[in-house]
């Protein structure tokens, strides 16, 4: 279903355009349904770990890479911190200080500072001559909800679903937090929260941990025992489709396909019920029933059963 709504004519001129910062890593595992129709807007200043550029560029209709930092001003270089791990340098001082009592703390700890190039996002797809951003990812290690915000306010109130990983608890000087993405996005009214996930490390102090073994492998497996604390979270945001803005057949077909992707099926539906009121295209009432398939098979495959058991365990006080 999502290949024949994406290979309609509306996509021909306007595809899907995707926003990956902090790329580091895999091709994002929730757009590989669709990548290949996709433009996709990829940044990561520190390329030590930046294989998909080259590896699965063919996934993407078209894909613009960017070895700069991104900012939200228009400068034409910036301190860039390099850490142990590379999915933990940034922009931003990292203070591995204020966690010292986290297994993962030495990952944070900075090697070198380097000069890097920099753009702002705004700049760049100006220069591209892209409009609108439907999917926006970004993993900045501190600076997601400013970033976001370069965007602009027209673009930003027109992305249809949006990705942060700001922190919870402090871990690089003058970071964005969890608490200021969620306060922005309520004040905006434009997006709603679909997810948000805790993540984190054990809180344990890497000598403690160091003092069960000196095994790597055996050291991995106590640290994979312990519970992790919130130290992050992973935010995702889909657009409320409230306003003319956005009530666009495009959008409308867009929203269904990347709801549905998020399994968020019951929003699916709903887009399918604002899609008819405003289009007689018999896509829609495709769309309606693939989902109302995909939610009776989830009841068929006792997706409720976990449910179930939460409500027993609470009437048994377990």
């Amino acid at each position: 279903m999502i290949d024949k709504i994406l290979s309609r004519p509306e996509f021909q001129t306007e595809p899907p355009v995707l926003v990956d910062i902090g790329a580091s890593g895999q091709l994002h595992s929730r757009w590989k349904s669709f990548a290949r129709y996709a433009v996709c807007i990829a940044f990561d200043a520190d390329d030590r770990d930046f294989g998909y550029v080259e590896s699965e560029s063919s996934h993407f209709r078209k894909l613009y890479t960017f070895n700069h930092i991104v900012t939200e001003t228009d400068t034409e270089t910036a301190d860039f911190y390099l850490t142990i791990s590379p999915h933990c340098s940034s922009l931003l001082r990292p203070r591995p200080d204020l966690i010292q009592e986290y297994a993962f703390a030495p990952k944070f700890e900075p090697t070198k500072v380097v000069q890097l190039k920099t753009r702002s996002l705004r700049s760049t797809l100006d220069s591209l001559n892209i409009n609108q951003v439907d999917w926006f990812k970004t993993d900045s290690q501190g600076t997601d909800l400013r970033l976001f915000r370069n965007l602009g306010d027209d673009r930003a109130r027109r992305v249809l679903t949006a990705e942060f990983e700001p922190g919870i608890a402090s871990i690089y000087d003058g970071e964005d937090k969890l608490y200021q993405v969620l306060q922005f996005m309520e004040e905006t009214g434009s997006h709603w929260l679909a997810e948000l996930l805790p993540k984190g490390s054990p809180r344990i102090t890497p000598a403690l941990l160091d003092s069960f073994t000196n095994q790597p492998l055996l050291k991995k497996f106590v640290l994979f025992s312990l519970k992790n604390s919130a130290v992050w979270g992973e935010m995702t945001y889909l657009n409320r489709f409230a306003d003319a803005v956005t009530l666009t057949q495009r959008n409308l077909l867009l929203g269904w396909v990347f709801a549905t992707t998020l399994k968020q099926h019951g929003f699916a539906l709903i887009l399918t019920q604002k899609a008819k009121s405003v289009s007689l295209d018999p896509i829609f009432a495709e769309m309606e029933a693939y989902s109302r398939r995909r939610i009776w098979g989830r009841v068929l495959g006792l997706g409720f059963w976990p449910e179930v058991v939460k409500k027993f365990d609470k009437l048994l006080g377990r």
